[in-house]
């Protein structure tokens, strides 16, 4: 069972090409959080001078406590949207790279099998238990590959679900607050 030269200089090619698919992949997600973070900075630097000088124009401890109040309330919402973007990103980029490994797993399956219904053809009289115990190895592997994608996305799911819920749990705070701040505001 040996690799010709072309099938080496194949193989060679298919890892470049995967190799150069995966480091795309890697250079848009780093462009995305690239743009993503310039968004912030803009906006963050948008916002800080117009706290600035608002703040500038407050003439008593109230006005300065109630400044500082209004800008906590877009503050927390914005960090939850940067982290759901960023969750996003990251969840784009593991998905693009399982998708990858899934692709390169099965063609690398695939071809073990070929190599291995090519040597059961070729095979000696009486080998039947090394032909069978490959088989097996090559499907317990496959099981085993399985499985690992499975838990992970099992993972991602059971974080999506947590990043949901304290979405909502944090949405529902600054909401109460708001409410409450509002009751203050109108007592005055």
């Amino acid at each position: 069972m040996n690799l010709t030269p072309e099938q080496l200089a194949a193989a060679q090619k298919a890892n470049l090409e995967t190799l150069s698919g995966l480091t795309g992949q890697a250079l848009k997600s780093i462009e995305k959080l690239v743009e993503l973070n310039m968004h912030i900075a803009k906006q963050s630097l948008g916002d800080s001078m117009s706290s600035a000088k608002k703040a500038l124009e407050v003439k008593d401890i109230q006005q300065l406590l109630a400044h500082q109040a209004e800008a906590v309330q877009p503050m927390a919402e914005k960090i939850m949207a940067y982290s759901r973007h960023l969750y996003e990103l990251a969840h784009d980029t593991q998905a693009s790279f399982t998708k990858s490994a899934e692709k390169e797993f099965q063609a690398g399956q695939q071809k073990m099998n070929t190599l291995v219904e090519d040597w059961t053809k070729n095979a000696p009289v009486g080998s039947d238990a090394a032909i069978h115990a490959m088989k097996q190895a090559i499907t317990s592997a496959a099981n085993v590959f399985e499985t690992s994608q499975n838990a992970v996305k099992h993972a991602v799911e059971v974080a999506q679900t947590n990043l949901n819920n304290a979405s909502s749990a944090v949405e529902k705070n600054i909401q109460s607050n708001n409410k409450t701040e509002s009751k203050k505001s109108n007592k005055k």
